[in-house]
Parts: structure tokens; C-alpha cells; sequence
């Protein structure tokens, strides 16, 4: 490679008639690392996987994908990625071993029954290898679609949606191995709607809004963009109004109440602020305390406030 980057990207745009689907899109992902791509519905999510994996030609801007250039040398680029979709694109009419095989063949990989037998025995489906994949399971189905993925060894494996419908097992099963890859210097663009998966696996989010990079970083980055949130439950509704000049004065944020549960509960930057010093303050203030929380955010909070999580659209594109 060129550069310290397997995936590069500048002002990549793409349109569908009056879509504006990419509306200039940088994405800079280190090598060896799983850069996880999120987004609401309509974000431009696929759009960019399908053009920086070639299958969808960008009107302007430009990318390098493991150091070539994505317009110039497409094939180039197609020799070195690998592609595993939203949905398993093995055949349920061969065997476990006749899919890696004949994928293997269509790669042109060297010593192609090795590598397939391989890849079984790494993904756990030696024993189910003669099997037709018809008759695997949904996590099975996508242990073998991602093996397929990885015939030639690729420096960037494009994941859309990898888990999707999976048991929390099978789900398991397939972070582990996306760690595995990224330990063996594998770079691993993941788009998912499973936070929590982003969380778990990816050293670098790239949040997209409406075509472009809205906001970037590492989980732990983000999260700070909005802070840690403050909830106190008090034994009646009379307390409510005291136990909010307490947040107000303790966190800056403005008080959210719910009234059902007598909660009240506020958003703090403050790096400084303790779930003791809360209960203690809330104490001296005379407040009826039955219960304190101070949680750090949640990926689903950095989602929900850093974009604006449209569902009405008229114009979504994936």
C-alpha cells in the first residue's frame, strides 16, 4: 500500500436523479482496523459501500482502496477487498465445501481445495462440510458467506449488515472472528444498525447524515460529545421541582422529568461529577431519595442526538 490508509476518500458524490445520495463523502481508515459506518435510514449507508467496493461508479471525488485508485485501476481494487453482504449470497444447492471451492475457482486462489478446507476448519463447519447449505442455519449460512469472502486473503473486507436476524450465539461467533481478522491486519469497513455491535467491534465510527461524514471518532470519543446522564427517583411529586435545581446546579443540563416515576434526570459533561457527590448533594438539599443513577452514554444516545434519525424521508436511499 501507499499509504498508512486502506480505505481513502475525498468528496465522493453520487446521485440518483434528484437524490443526492453522497453528498461528498471523506472516509480516512487506518490499516488493520474496523472502522464502523452508521447511519439513520436514507444516510447513504450502501450507497458508499457500493461505490467504494466498485459496483456503483461515484460522479466526483476520488478514493484509493488498498492503495489504488478506485476509478483507474478497478480491478486492481477488486483484487484486494472482499464483499459480504446483507444477505448470504452461498448456494444452498452445493455443499459447504463445493461454495468455498467453487469460490475459490472464481478468484482463481492458489491451491483452491486447501484454502477452501481452510477456511472450514477456521469457521467451524469442517463437520458440516458435506452438508447441502440449504440445510444450515442462519449463523452457519453466515460463517460460510463470510469464509467466502475471505478466499483470497482480501486487505479490506466490506461488511454490510453481517449479523442481521442472527441469534445472540451465531452473533457472537461472528465478532470473534471479525477480531480475528483485524489482528491479522485485515482493515474491516463495517455498516450494521446494531449498536451495540459497533461498540463491541469497531475502533473508529463514521457517522453519516444525509450523504456525508457528520461526526467521527472512536466510540469512547463520541460519547463524550454528549456526555453522561443523571437520573434521580424521589418518593413523590412534591420533590421533583427541588431534586431539578439540584441537577441544574450540579450538571448545566436541562432537566427531564417523568412524572410516572417521579424521575428527573439530566445530561453532564462534567468529568468531575460522581454518582457520591450527587446522592450527597441531593441529601443536604433535603430531597427524598429512593434512587441515584449516573450512566456514561450509550452508542444508541450518540445516535439519537448526534443525527437527526429522520423515518419520513421522501427521498431515502440506503
Amino acid at each position: 500500500m501507499t499509504s498508512t490508509y486502506a480505505v481513502l476518500s475525498e468528496g465522493l458524490e453520487k446521485r440518483f436523479g434528484e437524490v443526492h445520495a453522497l453528498r461528498g463523502l471523506d472516509l480516512a481508515i487506518a490499516e488493520g482496523t474496523v472502522c464502523g459506518l452508521l447511519g439513520p435510514n436514507g444516510a447513504g449507508k450502501t450507497t458508499a459501500v457500493r461505490v467504494l467496493t466498485t459496483l456503483l461508479r461515484p460522479d466526483a471525488g476520488s478514493a484509493r482502496i488498498a492503495g489504488h485508485d478506485l476509478v483507474r485501476e478497478p480491478d486492481a481494487v477488486r483484487r484486494a477487498i472482499g464483499v459480504t453482504g446483507q444477505f448470504a449470497s452461498v448456494d444452498g444447492d452445493l455443499t459447504g465445501r463445493e461454495n468455498l471451492r467453487l469460490f475459490a475457482k472464481l478468484r482463481r486462489a492458489p491451491k483452491a481445495h486447501a484454502r477452501a478446507d481452510d477456511l472450514l476448519d477456521r469457521f467451524e463447519l469442517t463437520e458440516a462440510a458435506g452438508r447441502l447449505a440449504s440445510t444450515y442455519s442462519g449463523g452457519m449460512r453466515r460463517r460460510l458467506d463470510l469464509a467466502a469472502s475471505l478466499i483470497t486473503r482480501p486487505a479490506v473486507l466490506f461488511l454490510d449488515e453481517p449479523t442481521t436476524g442472527l441469534d445472540p450465539a451465531s452473533r457472537n461467533q461472528i465478532w470473534q472472528a471479525v477480531r480475528d481478522l483485524a489482528a491479522d491486519g485485515t482493515t474491516v469497513l463495517l455498516t450494521t444498525q446494531y449498536l451495540e455491535e459497533a461498540d463491541q467491534l469497531a475502533d473508529d465510527i463514521a457517522l453519516l447524515d444525509e450523504g456525508r461524514v457528520a461526526h467521527s471518532g472512536s466510540p469512547a470519543t463520541l460519547k463524550a460529545l454528549i456526555g453522561s446522564y443523571a437520573e434521580v427517583v424521589v418518593a413523590h411529586a412534591d420533590a421533583m421541582p427541588q431534586a431539578a435545581v439540584v441537577l441544574d446546579q450540579l450538571t448545566g443540563g436541562e432537566p427531564h422529568f417523568d412524572h410516572e416515576r417521579h424521575a428527573v434526570g439530566s445530561v453532564t459533561t462534567d468529568p468531575t461529577l460522581t454518582l457520591p457527590r450527587l446522592v450527597r448533594e441531593l441529601d443536604a438539599a433535603g430531597v427524598p431519595l429512593l434512587d441515584a443513577s449516573l450512566r456514561p452514554p450509550s452508542l444508541d444516545d450518540v445516535f439519537l442526538r448526534l443525527t437527526d434519525s429522520p423515518t419520513d424521508r421522501k427521498d431515502l436511499v440506503a
